[in-house]
């Protein structure tokens, strides 16, 4: 597991978390797509991101379906 001041380090997923953290109380979550307009990154990107902050196991994901 990566040091998890290595993991925040990152601007980007710095706000991701941010942007979790505010979005934390809609039962429906936040799908990648809703980060990639939000953030204006590509999808690819935050893919990364996430899959960096999993493995923290800083953030969880839910599959529905396509979404995630």
């Amino acid at each position: 597991m990566a040091d998890i001041f290595d993991v925040i380090a990152d601007g980007t997923r710095r706000d991701i978390l941010q942007l979790l953290r505010e979005r934390r109380d809609d039962a429906r979550g936040t799908s990648v797509s809703q980060i990639v307009t939000e953030l204006g990154v590509s999808q690819p990107t935050v893919s990364k991101h996430l899959k960096v902050l999993r493995e923290a196991e800083l953030v969880s994901v839910r599959e529905e379906g396509q979404h995630r």
